[in-house]
């Protein structure tokens, strides 16, 4: 397969940016996937091995980095609106369609995390979809947060929306937290080994900083994509879910599996959030693979 870097227009004369992998072997235009990262990631981190093991499948991938992150422009940096994000998305749709490479009806979308959320978003209100693989997913913020957030933290991370509300009217930038540390001195995201790890895995200079806006995590906690579960169907879904989550929390995805309509399947992984893009690779992508394949690889699909 080939890999080139690529550059797409967004609102607000923003350039998004990517990589965009062509299989090597058989006709165009291919089938195609557009992916993302979740929340605060950059694509170095972790996700190449899923658009190669989808592009040796026969499949054009567009890999993009959200606004704010990694290769992409936006000015505020580090800064995660999902609703944003979600519409950045669509315009990477409108980018693959436009490829010569790509047959425009057969269009999927694979997405981890936040962006599994957003997947599920995408699903339920963009028909040029005709396939859906959600990872680990966020279903809920409001619930999510609070599984990771103890009681007698709530008003400590309340106060500090308040002050960055209040700074903002003075004309002071948007405060920023750490993604992940161990120091609980210091306001972070994530604080478990496994997040602490991934996020800091070795990438190249520049591609990602710890760092994002306290904003981010007020709207994390405002964000409800599995309310959009029951709008996907007709397009078909796939679930993959980790039985040890404790980031996006597993029995969360697996109640929003029961309110999601047909066709859909679920696939259950062993391990916590992040062992989908380790340990347990072979099964999540492989699974990732056969779906769309099925749903994705017939010339027979219509608008």
């Amino acid at each position: 397969m080939s890999r080139l870097n690529v550059e797409f227009p967004a609102e607000g004369g923003v350039t998004l940016s990517g990589w965009l992998f062509i299989p090597s072997r058989g006709d165009g235009p291919f089938p195609a996937i557009s992916m993302a990262h979740g929340y605060a990631g950059v694509k170095e981190q972790g996700l190449e091995p899923f658009a190669r093991a989808f592009a040796e499948a026969g499949f054009v991938v567009l890999l993009h980095d959200h606004r704010g992150f990694g290769a992409s422009g936006g000015e505020l940096r580090h800064d995660v609106d999902p609703w944003r994000q979600v519409a950045d998305w669509r315009r990477a749709i409108s980018y693959l369609e436009a490829r010569p490479e790509v047959d425009k009806d057969r269009i999927g979308v694979w997405g981890t995390s936040y962006a599994g959320g957003h997947v599920i978003v995408l699903g339920a209100t963009d028909r040029r979809i005709k396939a859906v693989v959600s990872q680990v997913p966020t279903i809920s913020g409001f619930e999510q947060g609070l599984r990771r957030i103890p009681p007698d933290g709530i008003s400590k991370i309340e106060q500090m929306f308040s002050d960055d509300e209040r700074a903002q009217l003075k004309g002071e930038a948007p405060r920023r937290q750490a993604i992940v540390s161990a120091d609980l001195s210091v306001p972070a995201s994530y604080r478990t080994p496994d997040a602490i790890s991934f996020y800091t895995q070795e990438v190249p200079e520049g591609a990602w900083e710890n760092n994002v806006t306290v904003r981010s995590t007020r709207a994390a906690r405002m964000y409800e994509p599995g309310a959009w579960v029951g709008r996907v169907s007709p397009t078909p879904l796939l679930l993959v879910v980790a039985m040890n989550d404790t980031i996006t929390v597993t029995d969360l995805a697996l109640a929003a599996y029961e309110k999601a309509l047909q066709p859909k399947k679920l696939v259950t992984i062993a391990g916590g959030h992040f062992d989908p893009y380790l340990d347990q690779f072979p099964a999540s992508s492989s699974a990732a693979v056969a779906w769309f394949l099925e749903h994705l690889d017939s010339k027979e699909i219509k608008p």
